[in-house]
């Protein structure tokens, strides 16, 4: 009988711990009990980011937090680094059966996960965190999916700055994504700590991906929160009707004020509305 209690003891130690699994494609860490979700990061950044959002979810569901290869610790992979990021994902989802899983990815993670839906998919929910079906058309008017190769002046100009010179470019960029020092320190060092040749052509990869059209194929329930700064509500408005005018049905709430990191910026705002979502 004792032996019976120390066994069953036990499980419910390793019930209750964090699990790390590893793919080619990435790393994954599941945490909690219920039903699941999968939380994918954006550019560069690794699952921490969802640290605490993690701590509110796990409470009542099974969340599946992702760090993508390249980044953070995981190695790298050969490119195309997307399409087999992807391919990795779906194929995850597959062998733990969780095609009913709900999807929440944020800027990247966000793309990603509207690509896989948009595929023919079928999942729960999509929760996306600031990301749009074509990042390329929102940087460039003229934009075509077949200008995003690989061999260009932009990345071997990228691939051949030195280490100051990226630190500096990378602290600009962090700087615009979120409010408060310390949280802009910790994006910059995700972006000193990933793979160069990932973090050139991954990037590739996302401008390359152009979902605008393939949204009219989603009919997984969608919700948006969406940032909006730095130009302001009006104009955040402006940039999601277009990018998204070929999705049939979404639900989208701004978090006014707030910079790319919504999670950082508007913490409890971002929490009450993530839960909104899964609740509806």
């Amino acid at each position: 009988m004792k032996t019976i209690k120390f066994l069953l003891f036990g499980l419910l130690i390793i019930s209750s711990l964090s699990i790390t699994a590893q793919d080619n494609t990435f790393e994954v860490e599941v945490t909690g009990e219920g039903e699941p979700i999968l939380l994918f990061p954006g550019f560069a950044c690794t699952g921490e980011v969802w640290e605490a959002t993690v701590a509110e979810l796990s409470k009542d569901y099974q969340c599946h937090v992702f760090t993508f290869a390249g980044f953070g610790d995981v190695p790298a992979i050969e490119k195309p680094w997307l399409p087999k990021i992807k391919e990795g994902v779906v194929n995850y989802i597959s062998e733990k059966e969780l095609d009913n899983a709900v999807l929440v990815g944020h800027s990247l993670g966000g793309a990603l996960a509207l690509w896989m839906v948009a595929d023919g998919n079928s999942y729960k929910e999509l929760i996306i965190v600031d990301a749009l079906p074509s990042t390329g058309a929102l940087m460039m008017p003229d934009f075509k999916s077949e200008y995003m190769v690989y061999d260009s002046p932009y990345n071997k100009q990228l691939l051949a700055m030195n280490d100051t010179d990226f630190e500096a470019m990378v602290q600009q960029m962090a700087n615009s994504m979120t409010k408060e020092q310390s949280n802009q320190e910790r994006i910059k060092d995700w972006m000193i700590q990933a793979d160069r040749e990932t973090y050139v052509y991954g990037y590739t990869d996302l401008l390359k991906l152009d979902l605008r059209e393939d949204l009219a194929n989603i009919n997984t329930p969608v919700t948006i929160l969406a940032a909006t700064e730095p130009y302001g509500l009006e104009m955040a408005k402006s940039t999601y009707d277009q990018q998204y005018k070929a999705l049939t049905e979404y639900t989208i709430e701004f978090a006014n004020g707030s910079s790319h990191f919504i999670m950082y910026d508007q913490p409890q705002w971002f929490i009450e509305n993530l839960k909104n979502a899964l609740n509806d």
